[in-house]
């Protein structure tokens, strides 16, 4: 895998060079299969389940990113590099850079925007990152 692409974040300021520790990469996937086994629990509220698939797929995310030997300047990164660390397509990395999106009005800026159906593209998204990891 080339990371020519990686590179070129690191020039423009979107990622920085920093060693990884397995230490670190270890409890990002803990993390990412406890909020994962957390979001698929019965009865979890709709807003609980999105929140909590979007975090393990960060971890995942992150995970991959630090594995390769790179540090994120800022959240919505780690989604943009999965086709670089992870070979994903953009049926998933899209996916969540949209949740991003979506999380951040919902943190934010108290927006509804929430759905069964992005909640459930997350969650899916998350367990398709924890098998390639």
């Amino acid at each position: 895998m080339s990371n020519k692409e990686l590179e070129n974040l690191v020039k423009v300021g979107q990622l920085k060079l920093e060693a990884s520790a397995q230490t670190e990469i270890e409890t990002h996937i803990l993390s990412g299969k406890d909020r994962l086994r957390d979001a698929c629990a019965e009865g979890i509220s709709l807003s609980g389940k999105f929140l909590l698939g979007y975090s393990a797929a960060y971890a995942f995310s992150l995970a991959a990113l630090r594995k390769q030997g790179y540090r994120p300047v800022n959240r919505y990164i780690v989604f943009q590099c999965l086709p670089h660390t992870l070979s994903v397509g953009a049926d998933i990395w899209r996916v969540l850079a949209d949740a991003h999106d979506v999380r951040n009005s919902f943190e934010y800026e108290g927006s509804d925007e929430v759905t069964e159906d992005i909640s459930n593209q997350v969650v899916q998204c998350a367990k398709a990152l924890e098998k390639l990891l």
